[in-house]
């Protein structure tokens, strides 16, 4: 199982396998064609209010990760984590962000979630 972590900004590598941006808000200035996104699974990504409370900076990313975990025990965030696993199982799968510093994003969490199938 390959899965990472990458920039929606950053341009499509061949070997990015299957692209699913895990971001609830499409990103500022990406075309969507130009992003070559193949799936796009809002209900994995943090709620709104669990976003906005973080990017406030009201709480550190260790609470924001144990939040964001908590809200993907929800049936609909298990149903589509178990989805990315079986992309994950046929080939490359990379996830896109928008964010600045996704070692401390939602995206870092996911894929730490995914690599402990």
């Amino acid at each position: 199982m390959s899965v990472r972590v990458r920039r929606i900004y950053d341009p499509p590598e061949p070997d990015d396998g299957v692209r699913v941006l895990v971001d609830r808000l499409w990103p500022r200035g990406v075309a969507k064609d130009a992003a070559q996104v193949d799936e796009w699974p809002k209900g994995l990504t943090p709620s709104t209010e669990l976003r906005r409370w973080y990017h406030a900076g009201e709480g550190s990313y260790e609470e924001f990760a144990e939040r964001y975990e908590a809200e993907l025990t929800a049936p609909e965030a298990v149903e589509l984590l178990d989805h990315v696993r079986d992309l994950a199982s046929e080939g490359d799968v990379t996830l896109l962000t928008a964010s600045k510093s996704p070692e401390e994003s939602h995206a870092s969490v996911l894929l730490r979630l995914l690599g402990e199938a």
